[in-house]
């Protein structure tokens, strides 16, 4: 289970209706464009394998607890659960196993729990699309009894009415305040993640079994009702006002202050909302989450964070794959509000972001600014494929449905490991790649889950998931680097090594950074960049003080920087360490750059290099990818494909929309269109 801590897992990461699967478009719009070239075959055999996720359900007879109760409890006592973790034993098996250390030996009892509601509520999401999806009625038993057990960790009564418990122990007895201690603690006693996520599986329950089965639907839309009053109380009576981070206006109406934890109960508001639409209070709640959603996008092609939507109210240099399903949020949002203005946020995060971070390693954990925690997992390739899918889908932009076949790939092969890390014939999906690119072969409840909800989003985008599967090795990748400023040849500056390199909001890169004082002068290579490129210095701007600097390009002046952030507000330190856009790049054939201070004193943690054309080829047998991205805002000339090869050729604008396709072989020019994207398919 991903820590929901936000220091922690900034420095670590993570160890239906037609809003349900996909939104209801016409079928020319939710598929990949034919073109003469490509080779990619529908697959034989659906990729969903559930048994391993079957294999991590447990069956629990909890004692009576006051507060707690569920669906016909009293003739259906036992609740069905995942275990938290799957740790890989020798021969391919695996041995269940709960959180938080050794269990122990008396009590039975882990420092956390076996089970937590985290992972229940996605298991019911699992089972519950699944069902939708293909009618199967193993999966429709198995999501009812998953449904049961969230509603069984949901508090009726009392003061935290309608939150929900975290951990349970083997026995079926809660643990409301585990080791190591999460926020809130008890885990009832306000707003949390799994909160959030139990509404995303009452409300995509409910949409799956009001017409299958009334009565129960009856019952999920009261414990949903439940959750969106405590929503009401605990969140949404901010709704309106703002907060300040670092100078910026954020919204104060988030869950946890997170558009992460936010998207997830609005997948869950969408779905229930599109199945019953005179509910007004949960409407609203839909309505107003996804506002304040949208009110995280950030950045253009240009500056950071180059068009996503943050995560994190209280900093806005964290960006996390894992959970971050805020643009699948808001294009399920705008289909059933009917509001086309959030699809605009979420089309910009696709279109911008994605790209570069396809481009630049994939879907690491944590770019914080820089990429600091490339760990990947499941969780992280999920939630940005389920991001392309939605909002292809919604938007009907097809060019996004390419760049979902190429983060599918991730699951195949497309990683640092170059192995696949899901498994069709088991349905087991390994715990993450590595920075070094060694796999984590344990298989627990969240990887499972997400690498499930990943399959059965391929498994309705059938043109989708034949490309993910056609190509899946890397042989290009020219996208985002980060030069360390330690590196540096300097006069008259410092390296300082920090304590932490944590800041409480952002992540220190390499040893730490660079110190330089008004009058001192340092020079960088930036390696071998492959073309003209921006340069970023990410540097700490501390609040209420200024500092201003110069860089240049050999002799040439590419940027001048005036150093400092507005108030400090919410976040948890005076400062920020962000990315400077300076006006001018830099030529490939002169890849240095200098910075002299003139006032202040500068921290200089790296400088990101960053192409105006980035590309990842993927190859295959028989079959590749070719992505080029820009940058830039002027069109840009580049050249895609290479000697001996045929295939299609899409161009799309910054827009996504698609502006010319052609079949083409060997090398082929053309001209970008400003923080546009080609994808070459053969």
């Amino acid at each position: 289970m991903t820590n929901p801590n936000r220091w922690t897992r900034a420095i670590a990461g993570a160890a239906v209706t037609a809003c349900l699967v996909s939104t209801a478009i016409p079928a020319s719009a939710a598929t990949l464009p034919a073109g003469e070239g490509d080779a990619a075959t529908p697959i034989a055999a659906p990729l969903t394998n559930l048994a391993h996720l079957d294999f991590l359900l447990d069956q629990v007879d909890p004692p009576a607890t006051e507060g707690h109760t569920t669906y016909r409890i009293g003739s259906e006592p036992v609740l069905t659960m995942p275990w938290t973790y799957a740790d890989a034993r020798d021969g391919g098996t695996f041995e269940r196993v709960g959180g938080g250390g050794p269990v122990d030996p008396v009590t039975g009892y882990w420092a956390q729990g076996a089970f937590n509601s985290d992972d229940i509520t996605r298991a019911a999401v699992v089972y519950i699309r699944h069902f939708v999806q293909t009618g199967d009625a193993a999966s429709r038993e198995k999501a009812y009894q998953l449904l049961r057990s969230t509603a069984y960790f949901q508090t009726v009564t009392g003061e935290n009415t309608g939150n929900v418990v975290l951990w349970m122990q083997p026995d079926g007895t809660f643990n409301v305040s585990p080791e190591p201690i999460e926020l809130p603690d008890p885990s009832d006693s306000g707003e949390s993640y799994w909160l959030a996520r139990s509404i995303w599986a009452l409300g995509e329950g409910y949409a799956a079994f009001v017409d299958a089965d009334p009565e129960f639907a009856a019952f999920l839309q009261d414990r949903l009702q439940l959750a969106v009053d405590a929503l009401d109380r605990q969140v949404l009576d901010d709704y309106g006002t703002y907060e300040v981070a670092d100078g910026v206006q954020v919204p104060a109406w988030l869950i946890v202050d997170g558009a992460d934890a936010s998207a997830e109960a609005v997948l869950g508001l969408a779905a229930y909302s599109a199945a019953a639409p005179d509910d007004v209070a949960a409407r609203t709640a839909l309505a107003h989450l996804s506002e304040g959603i949208a009110k995280m996008s950030a950045g253009d092609t240009r500056t950071w964070p180059y068009g996503a939507i943050l995560p994190w109210a209280q900093s806005q240099t964290d960006f996390h794959s894992w959970a971050s399903q805020m643009p699948v949020s808001l294009a399920r949002a705008s289909a059933t509000l009917g509001d086309p203005t959030l699809l605009a946020p979420a089309v910009k995060d696709s279109v911008g972001f994605t790209t570069v971070l396809l481009t630049g390693g994939g879907p690491d954990n944590g770019w914080l600014p820089t990429p600091t925690d490339t760990v990947q997992i499941a969780y992280g390739a999920d939630s940005r494929l389920q991001s392309l899918l939605a909002v292809g889908d919604v938007a009907r932009l097809p060019g996004l449905h390419e760049l979902a076949g190429m983060m599918g790939a991730w699951f195949f092969g497309m990683n640092r490991s170059g192995e696949p890390v899901y498994d069709p014939a088991t349905g087991v999906t390994f715990d993450g790649v590595q920075v070094d690119g060694t796999v984590n072969r344990n298989s627990g409840a969240e990887s499972t889950i997400h690498g499930l909800l990943a399959m059965i989003a391929l498994d309705g985008h059938p043109d989708v998931a034949a490309r993910a599967l056609a190509a899946t090795q890397v042989t290009t990748r020219e996208g985002l680097t980060v030069v360390e400023a330690e590196t540096g040849v300097t006069t008259g500056g410092s390296i300082v090594k920090p304590e932490s390199a944590w800041t409480g909001e952002s992540l220190f890169g390499g040893e730490g950074y660079l110190r330089l004082p008004a009058g001192s002068r340092a020079s960088f290579d930036l390696g071998a960049p492959s073309g003209t490129s921006h340069v970023e210095p990410v540097v700490f701007q501390p609040s209420g003080s200024t500092a201003s600097s110069v860089w240049r390009n050999g002799r040439i002046p590419i940027g001048f920087v005036t150093h400092g952030v507005g108030e400090q507000g919410i976040t948890a330190v005076p400062g920020a360490l962000l990315p400077q856009t300076l006006q001018l790049p830099i030529l490939a054939s002169r890849p240095q750059a200098s910075v002299s201070v003139s006032s202040g004193t500068v921290q200089l943690d790296s400088i990101i290099v960053r192409p105006l054309v980035s590309r990842l080829a993927l190859a295959g047998e028989g079959a590749s990818t070719e992505l080029v991205h820009s940058t830039s805002v002027l069109p840009l000339p580049t050249r895609i494909g290479s000697q001996g090869t045929a295939g299609t050729l899409r161009e799309y604008d910054g827009s996504g929309a698609l502006v010319g396709e052609r079949a083409v072989s060997g090398q082929n020019a053309l001209v970008l269109q400003p923080g546009g994207f080609a994808v070459l398919t053969r």
